[in-house]
């Protein structure tokens, strides 16, 4: 995963990469839109300003609200990428009496807040209905009761926000499933007010390296050929052309990496359902054989096994 931090006023890029941290997981897994590409009009849910679509955004929807049911409180791994993205308001001089959160980790960013960024009025942006009716519902144990927030239903790929709104945009864990992360970013850049701050983490390329590899093997030895299972991510060396496009001043980029232990395979898999992060590929191969699942946990478990038994998966952002 790669956390961006990207300012409207300069012109320098900054790169560090940080150790891995090894993060035991709690046992139980427990306005006018502006596009790079022409697109047909239609629901913003059904056509996607990219011409190349590579995720199912109808899907991804449906991802999200069942993962608004199977969200769990304490998420270490998913607070702890939340912390470290709003720390970063730490950083600034100034306020955003107005912000975005786009969807992603809604509810760990506000928890994460804590009157960081003197932000008085919060707008929470989601595809899923079913995520933004669980962030109202638990509003008052986010200790931000001083902030004036609402609750918007919306699309990244096509953001229904005013031009140079807002003070602040934050996205945790949500823009690497758009099909346009380029025209995203420039729709968030064009919500932002003069010197406005966007904030960003999304998943990178080395994530879940260890899942990959298992199903790669286990497809090649039942199936004899491999379908993709793990969707696409960005690489490091694309940052910087990412924020290039976008158009951002002063772009900074942190790369951390993140090793998640889990009792076995399926664990996993619940994981990143409750995190609506499981494949949403248009290419997708429905079914997944069953001797063919059996095959990846057990592969998974032969070759990164620890020797308390727990298995490892990585997880990079940036």
């Amino acid at each position: 995963m790669r956390r961006f931090l990207f300012s409207q006023t300069s012109c320098s890029l900054l790169r560090r990469q940080r150790r891995p941290k090894d993060i035991p997981h709690r046992w139980f897994l427990s306005s006018a839109s502006f596009s790079t590409a022409e697109y047909d009009d239609g629901d913003a849910f059904q056509s996607s300003p990219s011409k190349v679509k590579i995720f199912d955004r109808h899907l991804k929807r449906t991802q999200r609200d069942r993962a608004a049911w199977l969200l769990r409180p304490n998420d270490s791994f998913v607070h702890a990428v939340a912390e470290n993205l709003v720390d970063r308001l730490e950083d600034c001089k100034k306020t955003f009496p107005t912000a975005l959160c786009l969807g992603g980790s809604l509810q760990a960013v506000r928890q994460m807040l804590r009157g960081r960024g003197a932000i008085q009025k919060f707008i929470m942006m989601d595809t899923s209905y079913d995520m933004l009716k669980l962030c109202k519902s638990s509003q008052l144990d986010s200790g931000n009761e001083n902030i004036e927030t609402s609750y918007v239903v919306g699309d990244e790929e096509f953001l229904p926000i005013k031009e140079s709104s807002v003070d602040l945009v934050i996205s945790c864990l949500g823009l690497h499933w758009t099909n346009d992360l380029p025209g995203a970013m420039i729709q968030c850049k064009l919500a932002l007010k003069p010197d406005g701050l966007f904030l960003a983490a999304i998943l990178g390329g080395e994530t879940l390296k260890e899942l990959r590899i298992a199903c790669t093997v286990a497809q090649m030895e039942r199936e004899g050929g491999i379908s993709p299972r793990v969707s696409p991510l960005a690489q490091v060396r694309d940052a910087g052309n990412l924020l290039t496009r976008a158009g951002f001043a002063l772009p900074g980029v942190d790369v951390d990496e993140y090793v998640v232990r889990y009792k076995s395979a399926l664990d996993l898999i619940e994981h990143l359902r409750a995190m609506g992060e499981t494949n949403a590929l248009l290419q997708r191969t429905n079914i997944l054989k069953r001797e063919t699942a059996l095959a990846t946990a057990a592969i998974y478990d032969s070759m990164f096994a620890a020797k308390d038994g727990t298995i490892p998966a990585t997880f990079q952002h940036m």
